[in-house]
């Protein structure tokens, strides 16, 4: 625990001296990671217009606290350090001592229930946790709260990765963070802040969702119905609820087990609409802003299924919104890398589906080009039908950390598997390339290549012959299709037979070269 010593000023008969009011927010504490090799921040509120003075392994910054108590201050972190030091911040008559800090690589961790996902939840990882002592592998896990306004705090704490603490890591950041130790050598902090079941508007502030005509719409809905909030009227409306959920309950429960279907859902507790989780920028204000200019290294994020549904703000607008809207209060332009989301649901077996969640996969893979310092990790080979929360999250993590060993690192590595780069028409068809090949594409399974579609200026989708002509080159053609217009790939939720991949294995991910509005409006 943090230590905090009070200097006590003694005379015959006289008062005990005023101590400062120092402190910091709770992620400045015991086992934290710094990121290593730059200026570090460092803020808390001590008493106004009193000095302030950090010391870390032999360096020291100084601070004068404003009129309101809050001082803020930049301090050399010095190279990697894996054997933890003692930093001391001190004001008056107050030190504040925060113990075993090591230096290394520090990033930070949000996005939904895929990220939220823990170690335990996964049988399989039993025995990797309980040989997980990686003492220079740190996570701060935060608390799942909501706010109307901006926080400055937040409850968590950094625990070293050992059998007793793995089991609660997010199972995606945990492979990251490992992947990133193993081969860099140097601690990696990890900062976990997500909420499963959430759209993107609500990490993201209202400031900047305001600046976009579709999310600026949420934003004005959320705010009418919170003026329009009255809690003695919400509060008999729950409770109504409450009493048929209680005679639904009641009978599910009676029924024999075999016979009962899902359980009827317990109503939640009413709150201000501005103070839900989900709510445009309520999540921003209580489980990012806290955060804000804590030096790291980048993001990870695992989010969207919440976002793929019809009517929603198209992704490619919403999630490049939240990430310069983050990298502007960082005041750093820091890597940001996702993870696309997973096939999921039933396979389809027809062409020309419509389904958004392929839709929303394309959006995600344009992001690439229109956002710098990006990443996509594609994951259509590891989801799971009837599971939208797939059990493989080993592969998703090293995948994240691929981007930033080969971007962050300098590592030489294929870091994704093949991107549609552009495409052609060539005689019959049409021939698209693929960035990210490493040695060449091929069929992931030996079997001619599937899932590939096309279509004429009638837009009637057929499957289409596909074959890797030259190394990273994919001609598509249809018998039927003397004039081709467009290609799809892996256009479905669960595209089960799509198996184009690199060299190293890994999925080529979902594209369209169409943007037909009939795609559009769904």
């Amino acid at each position: 625990m943090r230590q905090i010593i009070f200097g006590l000023v003694l005379c015959c008969f006289g008062p005990i001296a005023a101590h400062a009011e120092l402190s910091l927010p709770s992620f400045f504490s015991d086992q934290m990671v710094l990121q290593r090799d730059c200026d570090v921040a460092i803020w808390g509120t001590a008493d106004p217009q009193d000095q302030v003075q950090v010391a870390f392994r032999g360096k020291t910054a100084t601070a004068t606290a404003d009129a309101s108590g809050h001082w803020r201050l930049m301090l050399p972190s010095g190279p990697a350090d894996a054997t933890g030091s003692t930093l001391r911040v001190s004001s008056g008559d107050a030190t504040e001592t925060i113990q075993d800090v090591l230096v290394g690589e520090v990033w930070f961790a949000s996005g939904q229930s895929n990220m939220v996902f823990t170690m335990n939840r996964v049988p399989a990882y039993a025995e990797l946790i309980a040989e997980a002592e990686h003492p220079q592998i740190r996570m701060f896990n935060a608390a799942q709260v909501t706010a109307v306004e901006p926080q400055d705090d937040i409850e968590g704490e950094w625990t070293a990765a050992s059998p007793e603490t793995v089991p609660q890591y997010s199972a995606v950041a945990f492979f990251f963070a490992r992947k990133l130790h193993e081969q860099l050598g140097v601690p990696i902090g990890v900062i976990k802040s997500a909420w499963g079941g959430k759209p993107v508007e609500t990490f993201t502030s209202r400031e900047a969702l305001r600046t976009l005509a579709g999310t600026r719409a949420l934003v004005e809905q959320a705010v009418a119905a919170d003026e329009n909030y009255e809690p003695s009227r919400a509060r008999q409306q729950y409770e109504k609820r409450l009493e048929s959920w209680e005679a639904a309950d009641a009978a599910w429960r009676a029924k024999p087990a075999d016979a009962r279907g899902r359980r009827p859902r317990r109503p939640t507790v009413p709150k201000r609409p501005l103070d839900t989780e989900g709510q445009p920028g309520v999540l921003f204000n209580s489980m990012i802003h806290p955060f804000v200019g804590y030096t790291i290294k980048g993001a990870i994020w695992y989010q969207g299924e919440g976002n793929a549904k019809p009517g929603a703000v198209p992704y490619d607008q919403t999630l490049p919104l939240l990430i310069r809207d983050w990298r502007s209060r960082w005041h750093q332009d820091f890597s940001f890398y996702f993870v696309q989301l997973a096939n999921f649901r039933q396979p389809t077996t027809e062409p020309g589906d419509n389904d958004p969640w392929p839709l929303l996969q394309d959006r995600m893979r344009r992001i690439l080009d229109t956002t710098p310092k990006t990443g996509m990790a594609v994951i259509n080979d590891v989801g799971e039908a009837a599971d939208i929360h797939p059990k493989n999250k080993h592969d998703v993590g090293e995948r994240l950390a691929r981007w930033a060993l080969a971007n962050d690192y300098g590592e030489t590595l294929v870091v994704s598997g093949p991107l549609y780069a552009t495409h052609r028409l060539r005689g019959k068809g049409i021939e698209v390339d693929f960035n990210h090949v490493g040695e060449g594409l091929a069929s992931g399974d030996g079997t001619v290549l599937g899932r590939f579609e096309i279509a004429g200026d009638d837009k009637v989708w057929l499957w289409a012959d596909a074959e890797v002509v030259d190394k990273d080159t994919v001609v598509v053609s249809h018998p039927q299709v003397a004039k081709p217009v467009a290609v799809r790939y892996a256009w479905a939720a669960n595209p089960v037979g799509a198996n184009l991949v690199n060299s190293d294995g890994l999925p080529a991910s979902v594209f369209r070269t169409d943007d037909w509005d009939d795609v559009e409006a769904n």
